[in-house]
């Protein structure tokens, strides 16, 4: 019984040690330089976008591409570091919003979709952080090729197939809930935005159009993933760089393209702003 009170002990000290790193100023202004760094890589994403509705296909619409871009700048390296870190940090705030909002949330199924939520961001934070951190080691990365080999293993059975298919089918729902959150301007419960500002109209504009132009390229990635497990394709399954080539393939293509790289880098400047009216 005393070895179960003093676990029990232990426990709720190291969550509370936790909850005082997590709410400490200077861990919350390196999380929110997270959102920054994510900003930047979505503004050269877009910015490759704009190239390639040009006819310039030489760079990767993706993060790789975007993070190759920024390691290849003066002081590239130094900036990936920093934001790779950053975004470290992010994703340790993340899954502890996830603990602790589970902790003090009442409805079973608002603390469901709360965890799934924030650690499904944690996710995608943590994705690009170890991303970034090893173009800054040296390191360098085909995404779209190694998305390929990767759904070449899966598509060799039927239970692959139906995996891949589910991806997309993830990706669709990811898109379709960008689309729907930027046109109902949902983002604005993520912040706190001041009223009566002109800061307020720019965080609306760029919420708006750059949540909406997100999710119309995941929409993008998530229709190459079912099209790959249906057709048993893996080259169809190259992830957004691919998903936006074959956009500039489309009639009108290059318009559409054009559109969707104008609305990342709306969506890069909003992550910016996030950083400094996200609550944390």
């Amino acid at each position: 019984m005393a070895s179960l009170e003093s676990a029990r002990d232990g426990a709720e000290n190291v969550e509370r040690a936790a909850e005082n790193v997590t709410e400490h100023p200077v861990f919350e202004n390196i999380a929110r330089g997270g959102f920054v760094m994510s900003g930047l890589v979505h503004v050269l994403i877009g910015v490759i976008a704009l190239r390639m509705a040009l006819g310039d296909s030489s760079a990767d619409a993706d993060q790789g591409g975007a993070l190759r871009a920024v390691a290849s700048a003066p002081g590239g390296v130094i900036l990936l570091w920093i934001g790779g870190l950053a975004m470290a940090a992010l994703v340790i705030w993340h899954v502890a919003e996830a603990w602790f909002g589970a902790r003090w949330k009442d409805d079973g199924t608002e603390t469901i979709v709360h965890v799934v939520r924030t650690l499904g961001k944690a996710v995608v934070y943590g994705a690009l952080a170890v991303t970034a951190l090893r173009f800054a080691a040296g390191g360098s990365s085909d995404s779209g090729q190694q998305t390929s080999e990767v759904t070449a293993g899966l598509l060799g059975g039927a239970a692959g197939r139906i995996a891949v298919v589910m991806v997309g089918l993830v990706v669709l729902g990811i898109g379709c809930y960008h689309v729907h959150k930027g046109a109902s301007r949902g983002f604005e419960d993520d912040l706190r935005i001041p009223r009566g500002q002109q800061i307020a109209r720019a965080i609306v504009v760029t919420g708006v159009l750059g949540y909406v132009a997100k999710g119309i390229a995941l929409l993008g990635v998530g229709l190459m993933f079912g099209w790959a497990g249906l057709g048993a394709d893996p080259e169809k399954a190259t992830g957004l760089d691919g998903a936006l080539q074959s956009t500039a393939s489309l009639p009108a293509g290059g318009i559409a393209l054009a559109v969707i790289g104008a609305g990342l880098v709306l969506y890069g400047i909003y992550a910016a702003l996030r950083s400094r009216y996200a609550p944390m």
